[in-house]
Parts: structure tokens; C-alpha cells; sequence
């Protein structure tokens, strides 16, 4: 069930909505009829744990919804991890037993995942190599699978690192692996940023109303603008090679770069709107990450979360930057191929996780003196160009079409380099270019933010800030009845 969908916006999130608020709300009031004088604020615990269980329900459903088989998959993993977590607790003052409980629970996961992720991809490449052809089955890959495996192993090592406390209740814990907010899709929500509100967050109006915000933005970036340039992008990849030209390979790549931003980073505003409306606060997963004018600066600001577990779980046990040159370019180098590995099991991303490991190294060891006396705009063109060069390996279904790509977009093949194909595809939306290019910088948001904020007039503000989103929100049902183009790419890994 995808966020951007009829069934979700109409049938499903109303009706968690109403249960989350009215249940407790039923209980608060059959207590108080009977004599108990402040009743929510005594029985808060039944309160926090009956919407708990509204969000988990929800969740649970939201999940079987694509694949219910799959359902048991996950109530094993809360189970097992439910278990290992009190296990580690249980053992944290014989480190012995609490490392090696922490060494079998990780093998585990990462065992699940490997296995519905990287079986075929292990046993392609083998048969590639050797004289071999062991047979395998694809498997359906198990949405947000590789999002909530690394939730669940942030908890697990925090655990045994004694960095949070155990989470003894069973409903708080399962909420926290599947909340549907951010299940499919991140943002990764490490468990130290969310423990406490797992049991004491606060509901209110404000929050509501700045989360259906958040939520009606990110909605409007991923179907207005995603989806719109991601049908140039899909034509650009479904001509054939000797008609593509060099103007029309860059375009292709230009509308799959805004396509994969504003579709991701929509997601992510999208849950961390729907997290406010239910009292949670996730951290934001994207800082405009295209005004960057460094690779480096880049992955400061794109797929944060992801980033911030890599540092914390790999990067720094690793020993960070503080070892010798030679190490750090190791870890470097492991961090980022494993960063390519999550993203998909196919050779283009690990060379996609590699060719950003190289990039990164480059600007430290080589660059670190130079770049920052270049201009700012021959910096920020240098950090686009490279970005759009990875985004090739990313959408390539193989290694091998990213480098005929890549070919086309230096003019080693295909059909010159201007051509009225690519004129066509440049004319025709070039509306749409202009307004893809504002929306991935921060001045159109802090235009509109000074102004609805700016002192004067505020009641007539508050109407056309109201005026505007429902607009947008009705534009955006629009699309969705009309058109039948709605895919997320994050769902694939």
C-alpha cells in the first residue's frame, strides 16, 4: 500500500486516525462515569498502551496488505528480537555471554536478509565464475526489509552497548520495528531517538496540524512532481539506443535525478508527517542535498538516516578516522561497498557504493587543499555532474546498460549530440524544469515561510496557507484518480 494511494489516503489512514484518538478516549470516559476523578492522567499507562496497540494493528495490516505471507516473517524477527534484547540485558554483566548473544543475534538477521536479498545475487555471480549452475528460486524481496532490519539492529547493539535500556514491554517494542509511518521506507529511526516516546509522547492539535502539512507536502512532491518527471524519465529509457542523443541521455538522467529526490525525500516528509500526527518526531531524512557543492556536503544531506547508522554501526567501531591513512581508507571503502550492497543486490551497486567510496577519498586526500578555492558554482556543477553519474549506475538494471549509458551521454553511440528528440523533451517541460530545479533548493520553502510567518494580517495568512495545501492536496487526488503512473522507486530495496 503506498502512501500516494486512493485506498490509503481514504480508507486506511482515516480510519487509524479515528481509533487512535476515539479508543483511548472510550476507555478515559467509561472510567471517569464511574466515579474515577482524572482518570487520563492516573491510568495514562492503559491509555499510551491502547494506542499503541491501534499503531501496531494498523501497522501489522498495512504490512500484509502487498504480501500477507510475509507477515509471519516479521512477527518472527519482533519475536526473536524481543527475546535476544532481554537476553543481552539479561547478560550485560558477563560480556562473555551478553557478546556472544549479540554475535548470534546479528548473524541471524543479517542471515534473513541476506537470504531473501542477496541468494540469487550470491548464486548468479557463482555460476558467472565457476563451472556451475546451482539452480535457485527468486524470491519476492519482503518490503522494507532492509529498513527495518537495520531499526532492529540499532536497538540490539544499543542494547548491548548499554546505551538504552531493555525494552521489556512486548506491544512498545513491536510498534517500534513496524510502525507503518516509516516501515517500507525509513527514515531509519535508530531506537535511542524514539524509546521515550514509545511510551510518553504528547498528541496536540499544533502537532496534528503541522503533521498533515509535512504530509500534504511530501504527497505533492512525490505526485506532482516524481511522478510527472519520472514519465520523461521512463521514455527517455524505453528508446532505442540509436535514437538517443546526447542532449536527450543527459535529460534522461536529469528527470531520473529529480525523480528519485523528490520521490524519496516526499516519502520521507510524507512519514515524518503522518509520525506527528500520531505524537512522534523522526528526524528529517533530506537537507536539499542538491545545492551541495561537494560530494562530501552530498551525503551530509541525502538519505541522512541511512548515512547516520552506517557512522554509528560501521563506520566508527571500524575505528572512524582516528587510524592510520591506510585503515581509514579501508573503512572508508567497506563502509560505502556495504552502502551499495543495502541498496540492491546487483553488481551496478556495489560499483555505484564504490564509485562514491573512491569520490569521498579523493576530496579528503587529493581535493582537501583545492576545492574550497574553486567558485562555488564550478563546485556545485563538479558535485552534480558526479551525482548524475552515480544515478546511472543506480537506475541501470545491470552493469553492463549503466556503461552503454554512460556511453551515450559522451556521444560514443547513439544519435549526435542535439537532436529534435531532445529539444522536444527539453521544450515541452520546461515549466516543469524550472519548477524542479527551485523546489530542490531551499528558496522557494523560505520564501513561503517568511511570508506565512512575516508579522501582519495573520488570520488572512493562516486562510491562504490553509487555501494553498488544499489545493495542492485536491491536485493531487486528481492526479491519482486520473493517471495510472504511481511507483516508489525506495520499494525495491
Amino acid at each position: 500500500m503506498l502512501f500516494s494511494s486512493i485506498v490509503f489516503l481514504f480508507t486506511f489512514l482515516p480510519i487509524i486516525l479515528v481509533l487512535y484518538y476515539l479508543v483511548p478516549r472510550i476507555y478515559v470516559n467509561i472510567l471517569s462515569s464511574r466515579g474515577i476523578k482524572n482518570a487520563k492522567e492516573r491510568y495514562y499507562p492503559a491509555v499510551r498502551t491502547y494506542k499503541n496497540i491501534v499503531v501496531l494493528s494498523g501497522s501489522l495490516i498495512f504490512y500484509a496488505w502487498g504480501e500477507p505471507v510475509y507477515l509471519f516473517l516479521m512477527v518472527f524477527s519482533i519475536l526473536f528480537n524481543y527475546i535476544s534484547g532481554l537476553d543481552i540485558a539479561r547478560n550485560l554483566k558477563n560480556k562473555e555471554k551478553a557478546k556472544r548473544s549479540l554475535i548470534y543475534n546479528v548473524g541471524v538477521n543479517l542471515l534473513i536478509l541476506g537470504f531473501f536479498k542477496y541468494e540469487g545475487f550470491l548464486l548468479d555471480s557463482i555460476n558467472a565464475v565457476l563451472p556451475v549452475d546451482i539452480p535457485f528460486r527468486e524470491l519476492p524481496l519482503p518490503i522494507g526489509i532492509s529498513f527495518y532490519t537495520f531499526q532492529i539492529l540499532s536497538y540490539i547493539i544499543d542494547v548491548y552497548r548499554g546505551e538504552v535500556e531493555v525494552q521489556k514491554n512486548l506491544i512498545d517494542f513491536a510498534v517500534y520495528v513496524t510502525m507503518f509511518p516509516q516501515l517500507i521506507a525509513g527514515p531509519i529511526v535508530q531506537y535511542a531517538d524514539i524509546d521515550r516516546q514509545l511510551h510518553a509522547r504528547k498528541e496536540t492539535i499544533e502537532n496534528f496540524g503541522e503533521g498533515t502539512l509535512f504530509f500534504i507536502r511530501g504527497l505533492s512532491k512525490k505526485v506532482l512532481l516524481a511522478n510527472t518527471i519520472g514519465m520523461v524519465f521512463q521514455k527517455v529509457s524505453l528508446m532505442d539506443a540509436e535514437q538517443v542523443s546526447v542532449l536527450s541521455a543527459w535529460l534522461g538522467c536529469a528527470a531520473y535525478t529529480f525523480q528519485i529526490y523528490f520521490d524519496f525525500s516526499g516519502y520521507s516528509d510524507m512519514a515524518v508527517g503522518l509520525g506527528k500526527m500520531l505524537g512522534f518526531e523522526f528526524k528529517k531524512n533530506f537537507f536539499y542535498p542538491y545545492v551541495s557543492t561537494s560530494i562530501t556536503e552530498f551525503w551530509r544531506r541525502w538519505h541522512i538516516s541511512l548515512s547516520t547508522w552506517f557512522r554509528d554501526y560501521v563506520y566508527i567501531p571500524l575505528g572512524g578516522n582516528r587510524v592510520s591513512k591506510r585503515a581509514h581508507v579501508r573503512n572508508i571503502m567497506v563502509v560505502w561497498m556495504l552502502t551499495g550492497l543495502w541498496h540492491g543486490a546487483a553488481w551496478n551497486f556495489v560499483i555505484w557504493g564504490l564509485y562514491y567510496g573512491i569520490l569521498l577519498l579523493i576530496e579528503k586526500y587529493i581535493l582537501a587543499d583545492v576545492i574550497e578555492k574553486i567558485p562555488t558554482a564550478v563546485r556545485h556543477i563538479y558535485c552534480l555532474a558526479l551525482v548524475m553519474i552515480g544515478w546511472v549506475f543506480f537506475f541501470s538494471p545491470t552493469l553492463g546498460s549503466a556503461v552503454d549509458y554512460l556511453k551515450l551521454m559522451v556521444g560514443a553511440e547513439g544519435h549526435g549530440f542535439i537532436d529534435k528528440q531532445g529539444l522536444y523533451i527539453l521544450m515541452t517541460n520546461g515549466w516543469m524544469w524550472v519548477m524542479l530545479v527551485l523546489g530542490s533548493t531551499p528558496a522557494v520553502h523560505d520564501f513561503y515561510e517568511g511570508f506565512i510567518y512575516s508579522k501582519g494580517q495573520a488570520k488572512m495568512k493562516a486562510a491562504v496557507n490553509c487555501a494553498i495545501y488544499a489545493i495542492l492536496f485536491l491536485l493531487c487526488v486528481a492526479y491519482l484518480v486520473t493517471e495510472s503512473y504511481n511507483p516508489f522507486l525506495y520499494f525495491r530495496f
